[in-house]
């Protein structure tokens, strides 16, 4: 792995026109045809083998004309105050508005409030049911139109109309989300390189990424049905991702060219290193993602794969796209010139950062941590005890949207439970006598308790299959309603007895109570799946039993604290104006599994990036606890600046007005601070101090049948050697120049190498030559980045007593490398 990512580098960095060339023309390409899809996606949910489904295909066959899978939009009239709809000018304009309704494109039926009882008690309020011959997806703008111009219509006579349903269109999601994000994280960016080409190579990557992502979601559009949150959730985890892979290949870089290495060859290494980390850390986060496939629900397979494909994406463009634009900014990416006077010490090699006293405080106190860590993070997850769920309705709505504005005149008009209402079937094509049969089936909804409302039983043409409707006298999120359901398909093994009858319960509210039950019962195996595939992943990279079961434990933590926040805020109300929760209720369904997909590929994001630069130095020779602090002292600012980065990401999708992406912006938030600074950089070392050299243990069967990934580079590390050892290089005099450089635009301009040895040096591999501090590379850099094409410099050896005549420029001659490939 390491060895083909070295290649990869060179090669893109040395092609990098036309590497960049084929993304832009891939980019262009996607485009296009993302131009011409539909765009439209549909929230409505698929869940074969419920009750629901099942009733729900019954209808599709037996009721054509009433287009079960249709979409539906209600529009509610409300008179002016003190007024009634009753009276004649206002019966008139609602009559007259209802037949614009039933001549509107698309439309199987409407229903009169007149004629129908939709009027309620107090004769002030009013709806119209409408039925669309179309799926929501495909109601057509003009469709639209027509509910909008009987809106304006009707407020112009001075009624209040609202919309809603399914086929009401929503408004469009903010923008700020995405631009607070990018802001921020430039922000970051230029703080932790302190240089504005090192921060806008990431961003500038990730935003190519995240658009082709987008834009091959929009364009999948054309051959298939996807949620509504699908394109919403892929921008927001390729974004985050896609910025955060950019900055640990740019970090490993810069780290490369101080240590002494050329451009081309720095980047080789970046990749190789740095770059197989990335690989596996994006492996791991495609898993999870794609496990979502495995639930069998519609919507959240389209979410789980789309996100992945973004996934994927930010992958390929960090280890492509990435080294070729590093390839045109060459040198000038270590041109610091906003680094603080400090952060200029330490990458003199000066003093000791945050996050190396942070790990020598871990480690030697590593018992007090671990205690106070695990305390803390049970306590967050106290609140996670009373978890309720259930799908958003049109009570989610942002306040003053006209489905919330209808929603709420509804529940004041006829009761909460008309914007619930259940759809009784009643199969007799196996009963003696259908109508007897669906008589009883209304004589026994009539006897219920919770239940408002019955409508009688209408027949199919064959009359043997009926349809009825209840109105419960709950919400339809309520557990009342919960119960409700539960109670008339209860009463479903009695009717078959005596009729041979059966019934079946469906509708929105019924779909919906279907999806949150079988969701409940997919989390456990879930999270078995996803934590199984992945502890074998992480048993490849690592080659250690202990290190992937104490990072699937590790993130049961952060998911467990992470829902007792989703629960504080949006179900029990703490702190819900600071987040902008206007109506506490149960959590969203889709949200706990959707939550333990993304976080757990993040959360073994970072420990593999911390991690495997912890191993990197102990299979380099540091005793267990040296290699922590190594690993923090390479890769924590990195890691910190990656976790403040996709926080700032999530936390701008708090500005969403649609709850699901308000409470998956704050989960996902949440889970990164609280699996990054406290699980990953606080728990994960106090656990790696206490075990020692067991941390890295794994039994010798086990390690005769694992495949040796080399995600630190080892295998790499020693061809590289061996080729320098093996090599022949020929004396060069000081201030002659070695080769070309061709890191950047200036291409021609010849710089002086200095990082070619004497004859007499020959038996000292390169490494442990460069080895000799940081600061010497950084000597050695500034040299570069300071003098002229022709201005002579100090040799890094002794110069010959005798100089020879100056030769042309040369280069080393590689004997048969396995490794470089020009």
């Amino acid at each position: 792995m390491a060895t083909f990512l070295y290649r990869l580098g060179r090669l893109s960095f040395r092609r990098r026109r036309i590497v960049v060339m084929l993304w832009v023309a891939v980019l262009a390409a996607i485009g296009i045809g993302a131009m011409s899809a539909p765009g439209t996606s549909s929230g409505s949910l698929s869940v074969p083998g419920t009750q629901s489904q099942q009733a729900i295909d019954l209808l599709r066959k037996e009721f054509p004309q009433a287009s079960a899978d249709g979409a539906t939009a209600r529009v509610v009239f409300e008179a002016p105050s003190g007024q009634k709809l009753t009276s004649g000018v206002n019966k008139a304009e609602v009559e007259s508005l209802v037949a614009k309704l039933g001549k509107s494109p698309q439309v199987s039926g409407v229903t009169d409030p007149f004629a129908g009882g939709l009027v309620s008690r107090s004769g002030t309020i009013a709806y119209a049911q409408v039925s669309y011959k179309a799926a929501q997806a495909d109601v057509s703008g003009a469709a639209h139109t027509v509910q909008t111009d009987v809106v304006a219509q009707g407020e112009k006579a001075g009624l209040k109309v609202s919309l809603g349903g399914n086929a009401v269109k929503g408004e469009s999601a903010s923008k700020a989300a995405e631009l607070i994000g990018v802001g921020v994280a430039a922000v970051v960016l230029v703080i932790t390189f302190g240089s504005l080409i090192a921060a806008g190579l990431p961003l500038l990557t990730a935003i190519l990424g995240v658009a082709a992502a987008v834009l091959s979601v929009t364009l999948a559009t054309h051959f298939f049905d996807l949620a509504s949150a699908s394109t919403t959730l892929a921008l927001m985890l390729g974004l985050a991702v896609a910025i955060d892979y950019a900055l640990f290949i740019v970090s490993r870089y810069r780290n490369e060219i101080r240590d002494g290495q050329e451009p081309e060859e720095a980047c080789g290494r970046a990749l190789g290193t740095a770059g197989s980390a990335v690989v596996f850390a994006g492996l791991t986060v495609i898993v999870a993602l794609s496990g979502l496939s495995v639930i069998g629900i519609g919507m959240l397979t389209s979410m789980g794969l789309a996100s992945a494909f973004a996934v994927a994406v930010a992958v390929i463009i960090a280890l492509t796209l990435l080294p070729a634009v590093l390839g045109f900014a060459g040198m000038r990416i270590m041109k610091s010139k906003m680094l603080t006077r400090r952060m200029k010490a330490l990458e003199r090699g000066e003093g000791e950062s945050m996050g190396v006293r942070w790990a020598r405080f871990v480690t030697r106190n590593p018992v007090k941590v671990l205690a106070v860590s695990v305390a803390g993070l049970a306590l967050l997850a106290i609140p996670a005890m009373s978890l309720q769920m259930a799908l958003n309705d049109d009570s989610g709505k942002p306040p003053g949207s006209t489905q919330r504005i209808a929603y709420d005149t509804l529940s004041e008009g006829f009761g909460p439970g008309f914007n619930g209402p259940l759809t009784v079937v009643v199969d007799a094509r196996g009963s003696d006598s259908p109508k007897a049969a669906a008589q009883d089936a209304y004589a026994m909804l009539g006897k219920l308790d919770d239940a408002a409302t019955v409508r009688p039983p209408s027949f199919n043409e064959a009359g043997d299959v009926a349809l009825l409707g209840v109105v419960p006298k709950s919400a339809p999120t309520s557990e009342a309603t919960k119960d409700l359901v539960g109670e008339i398909r209860d009463r479903s093994a009695a009717l078959h007895q005596d009729t041979g009858a059966d019934l079946m319960v469906t509708g929105l509210t019924a779909v919906n109570i279907d999806v949150s039950t079988k969701l409940s019962q997919a989390l456990v195996p879930y999270l078995a799946i996803v934590v199984g595939l992945a502890l074998v992943l992480l048993l490849l990279v690592f080659r250690s039993i202990v290190i992937p079961l104490k990072a699937a434990l590790g993130f049961l933590l952060s998911v467990a604290s992470t829902l007792g926040v989703v629960v504080a805020v949006f179900q029990w109300g703490w702190l819900k104006d600071l987040f902008g929760v206007d109506q506490t209720g149960p959590i969203v369904s889709l949200l706990p599994i959707v939550l333990i997909g993304v976080v757990f590929g993040l959360a073994m994001d970072y420990e593999v990036f911390l991690v495997s630069r912890m191993r990197e130095e102990y299979v380099h020779g540091a005793d267990p606890t040296q290699a922590i602090v190594e690993g923090f002292r390479h890769s924590g600012r990195v890691v910190t600046a990656a976790a403040v980065i996709m926080v700032s990401v999530f936390s701008g999708f708090l500005l969403d007005n649609e709850v699901l992406i308000k409470s998956i912006g704050l989960g996902l938030a949440a889970a990164v601070f609280i699996d990054a600074f406290v699980v990953r950089m606080t728990i994960v070392p106090a656990v790696m101090a206490l075990l020692g050299h067991r941390s890295w243990a794994l039994p010798k069967w086990l390690d005769r049948i694992l495949p040796d990934v080399d995600v630190e580079g080892e295998k790499l590390r020693h061809a590289l050697e061996a080729e320098q050892t093996v090599s022949a290089p020929e004396p060069v005099l000081a201030g002659v120049a070695a080769g070309v450089h061709t890191g950047s635009d200036d291409h021609g301009t010849p710089r002086t190498f200095t990082g070619v040895h004497a004859a007499g040096d020959t038996d000292i591999p390169a490494p442990a030559q460069q080895a000799r501090g940081k600061a010497r590379g950084l000597s050695r850099l500034k040299q570069r980045l300071a003098r002229g094409s022709d201005a002579p410099v100090l040799a890094d050896t002794p110069a010959p007593k005798a100089p020879k005549a100056p030769k042309a420029p040369t280069r080393r001659k590689l004997l048969k490398n396995p490794i470089r490939r020009r």
